[in-house]
């Protein structure tokens, strides 16, 4: 008898479906028109999972908006909420110098240039003058122009108001001399540092001075008027044997120290640290002379390691 041939019609006995290659797969991943999909979705899918997310971070922005705004509402912009003993800055100011070294060398505490040539110290006095240019210009102070107020010891600044610090008179330390250093004399200009609400405990009992002050300026305090005795008092001298011999004359623009009437500071609109211009008359050139400048006032402890109350450079002067 013939053999009969049998059919099979069940496709799980055909065989296996053709191998899809891994490009190919890639490429229906992306887009697959049969499907409709691209990445795997169709686009109704992608709608719903959009909307999903732009809920779910709207929800989180918004949250995330209020909390700060309850968090400003606690703050004001101009009144730190940590003020001295409690904040971080403490209550001993920090007593600071211009010019600076610049780049490369912002770690050194050198001030060094040859007086007759102007190459070398026009870098110094021209970071002067960028440094006391908001003092001669006062609209680049926001508020300072309408704010500034003419002090003196008879005549503070009410509420609001800021003490002006003249320095266009401030002679020979200013621009138009080049700050004298091309006459190898140069002023060098000192500030403390800011802290809110701190106000100085002066030395103004001339019978009750440091015995660590020097003299000079023990003597320049005795001969000062009672009323100007409320001020933070500033030194400048060689801080060896050799280097207060090599220093020479000094002289402090416009007074020997910061006028009480500065502070305490209330970050005013306008404010400006005062300043002193020290005017070195005649140091030794050739030489390296180590300077250390003090603040004066009880409330103002000297750490050299911790830089507080006073600071450190040096000079030198071909």
């Amino acid at each position: 008898m013939p053999e009969k041939t049998v059919v099979h019609d069940d496709p799980m006995l055909i065989g296996p479906p053709p191998v899809i290659g891994g490009w190919q797969s890639f490429k229906e991943f992306v887009y697959n028109g049969d499907k409709g999909t691209i990445f795997g979705r169709t686009g109704l899918s992608w709608a719903k999972i959009g909307v999903f997310y732009l809920i779910f971070y709207g929800i989180l922005a918004a949250m995330f908006a209020a909390m700060l705004l309850v968090f400003f509402q606690t703050l004001d912009p101009r009144i730190p909420r940590w003020k001295l003993e409690e904040s971080l800055i403490g209550t001993n100011p920090g007593l600071g110098y211009r010019p600076m070294p610049q780049e490369p060398n912002l770690d050194s505490s050198l001030i060094w240039y040859k007086g007759t040539k102007p190459e070398n110290y026009e870098p110094w006095t021209k970071q002067l003058d960028k440094f006391l240019d908001v003092y001669r210009r006062p609209g680049l102070t926001p508020g300072r122009g309408q704010n500034i107020h003419n002090c003196d010891f008879d005549n503070p600044p009410p509420t609001g108001k800021v003490c002006e610090v003249d320095v266009k008179n401030w002679y020979p330390c200013n621009t138009e001399n080049n700050y004298d250093f091309h006459k190898g004399s140069p002023c060098i200009f000192l500030k403390l540092n800011k802290i809110y609400d701190w106000v100085p405990d002066y030395f103004n009992d001339t019978a009750n001075l440091p015995d660590k002050m020097p003299n000079k300026l023990k003597e320049h305090i005795k001969n000062v008027p009672q009323k100007e005795l409320n001020t933070v008092w500033v030194s400048c001298e060689g801080e060896n044997p050799a280097d207060i011999e090599n220093i020479g004359a000094v002289d402090y623009i416009p007074k020997w120290g910061f006028p009480g009437y500065f502070y305490p500071y209330e970050n005013s609109e306008g404010y400006l640290s005062p300043l002193v211009a020290v005017h070195f008359v005649a140091p030794r050139t050739g030489v390296l002379i180590n300077i250390e400048c003090k603040a004066w006032a009880k409330n103002i402890k000297h750490d050299r390691a911790d830089r507080l109350g006073s600071v450190h450079f040096e000079l030198m002067i071909d």
